[in-house]
């Protein structure tokens, strides 16, 4: 039984997983869209969302925890530069989820997730 054990496992342990979540968040915000599958999407989703917030948010104490998630500094730039500033107005949201169908070779099911503008 899974009582109170929050999370997808997606087969990985969780050092794997918290690479993966952190790979996948940096490249979504570097590319703006990225597509994977969809439990990898709906898992990074917000972790994504609360990324922006604190872009949102600015200030340094907002920079350093998120650079406890991403590893680039270009892309840490770009999250606090652009994206950050492009969404003050919005209250939340920031992010979609378009489910494709299966994937053809294993008929995972895939998903786009992109950042809404």
């Amino acid at each position: 039984m899974r009582h109170n054990i929050m999370g997808r496992r997606l087969g990985r342990s969780m050092d794997q997983r918290k690479a993966l979540f952190r790979i996948l968040t940096t490249e979504l915000f570097r590319h703006k869209r990225i597509r994977t599958t969809e439990a990898k999407a709906k898992t990074i989703q917000p972790i994504a969302e609360k990324l922006i917030t604190l872009a949102r948010r600015g200030d340094l104490h907002a920079r350093r925890q998120a650079a406890r998630e991403i590893y680039d500094p270009a892309v840490l730039q770009k999250l606090f530069g652009e994206i950050g500033p492009q969404m003050q107005d919005r209250e939340g949201g920031y992010t979609r989820i378009y489910k494709l169908g299966p994937r053809r070779g294993d008929n995972a099911n895939m998903a786009l997730i992109e950042l809404v503008e």
